[in-house]
């Protein structure tokens, strides 16, 4: 089966989407990095190679099924927060448009009856799960410190230990 060239455009269009991910969660780790928080800046490093990993996800699947990858730019992240429940608000509130754009996505699919690219799909559609639910647990966190600096140490700690 040939894939679709509304399937094609779709699948481009969430490998830009992905690439900014990357750029974005950079961009966050620069943040963290200026002021020693080496910790937030390791998690965010990692988050970073992660959202690539996943636009190179879609870029092989689309050449896997003869579709042709076309990049695009990528818009400029934001270089400057309040605070780390602010940059951690941004990552959640980026996880929520990224599980959106995903499920435009399967919509898509379904509507051009490409199911190889819906199956492709299950694995991110999982994925945004465990993004909201860790970027949230984070959060979460942070309310609970309130900016106290001992609990801040200890999460740059905990975040740092990510690989």
């Amino acid at each position: 089966m040939v894939i679709k060239d509304k399937v094609i455009k779709a699948i481009n269009k969430q490998i830009n989407a992905e690439l900014y991910s990357s750029y974005l969660y950079l961009a966050m780790a620069a943040y963290f990095a200026a002021d020693n928080w080496l910790g937030f800046a390791q998690w965010m490093k990692v988050q970073s190679r992660e959202e690539n990993a996943h636009a190179m996800k879609f870029y092989e699947y689309l050449l896997e099924r003869g579709g042709r990858v076309t990049l695009s730019a990528i818009e400029a992240p934001a270089k400057e927060w309040k605070s780390a429940l602010d940059v951690f608000e941004a990552v959640y509130a980026h996880e929520l448009k990224v599980t959106g754009l995903i499920n435009d996505l399967l919509k898509v699919a379904r509507e051009e009856n490409d199911t190889a690219t819906e199956s492709m799909l299950k694995w991110f559609i999982d994925e945004q799960v465990e993004e909201e639910a860790n970027a949230v647990a984070i959060v979460e966190k942070l309310k609970v410190i309130k900016g106290f600096a001992n609990g801040l140490l200890m999460l740059d700690h905990e975040l740092g230990e990510r690989k």
